[in-house]
């Protein structure tokens, strides 16, 4: 089939005009934060209507759960999507980028933000508000309280992070956590497949574990000794950025170090009974 010039043209008009759009308008500076957190809970609907999809075509076991048990199946789907890209963009931020780095004295490193850093912080932020909706709607199914607080301090601290600029850095370093996410889910779905003794289920118990000291309490250990090294950067923030910074990190390590207790308790059961 021949496509005449007119059509072509009319084709390369649209894509100019959308470009246009998306240049002037959804990614323009002040729009990134509203248009970033719209993405995210689009991406959040997204990926749990794929993890219904696919795990209805190609999980056996999937057929066979109640309800409810789909639906926290397909959250914890969702959760683990974003718990990647949200993990890949902190590592970038933290470790690989320039834009949190002490070689550059230009300004405060408390106060430094970027388009890319603010459309990161959106879409995770887009996820929290979605994932927290789903929590208290069906409360206390996919979560009791201790759910309920996490999620809100930091739909919170990212929020704030991300519209006012202050303390990004810190707010990237605690979302690297969130690289554990995707084990705690996949211990869910193999007990709920019911594959609770198998070797696949210990591996990923052994990686939790693992997992969990590195990122959830040796990592916040390590903001704890950066912000303290930086406190006079710190201090410059606004009394509500000081708030976050010094309140939800900690928050988030007590309950991290009180999950840290339950799975080294669990883990150990589960290799004392494989003795």
């Amino acid at each position: 089939m021949t496509v005449s010039k007119e059509t072509v043209m009319t084709i390369k008009s649209y894509q100019s005009q959308a470009q246009v759009l998306v240049k002037n308008y959804l990614l323009a500076s002040p729009f990134i934060p509203y248009t970033s957190v719209l993405g995210g809970l689009v991406a959040s609907k997204v990926a749990y209507d794929l993890s219904q999809l696919i795990s209805t075509f190609y999980i056996k076991a999937y057929a066979g759960l109640t309800k409810m048990q789909r639906i926290e199946w397909n959250n914890r789907g969702m959760s683990s999507i974003h718990a990647i890209f949200i993990t890949a963009a902190s590592l970038y931020f933290v470790f690989w980028s320039d834009l949190f780095s002490d070689q550059l004295p230009t300004d405060l490193v408390t106060l430094r933000s970027s388009p890319l850093s603010i459309f990161g912080l959106g879409v995770s932020v887009g996820y929290f508000f979605a994932d927290l909706g789903m929590i208290i709607w069906f409360y206390p199914s996919l979560g009791g309280m201790e759910y309920v607080i996490h999620h809100s301090l930091s739909a919170i601290a990212v929020a704030y992070s991300m519209f006012s600029g202050e303390g990004q850095l810190y707010t990237y370093m605690c979302l690297i956590s969130e690289v554990t996410t995707p084990k705690i889910n996949m211990r869910w779905y193999l007990d709920t497949a019911g594959m609770k003794r198998s070797i696949a289920y210990l591996i990923n118990g052994v990686l939790i574990f693992f997992a969990w000291l590195i990122a959830r309490v040796l990592l916040f250990i390590y903001i704890f000794h950066h912000i303290y090294l930086h406190y006079d950067q710190v201090i410059q923030m606004s009394p509500f950025g000081c708030l976050v910074v010094f309140v939800v990190p900690s928050a988030l390590f007590i309950m991290n170090l009180m999950w840290f207790a339950k799975i080294f308790k669990g883990l150990m059961k589960t290799l004392a009974k494989r003795q």
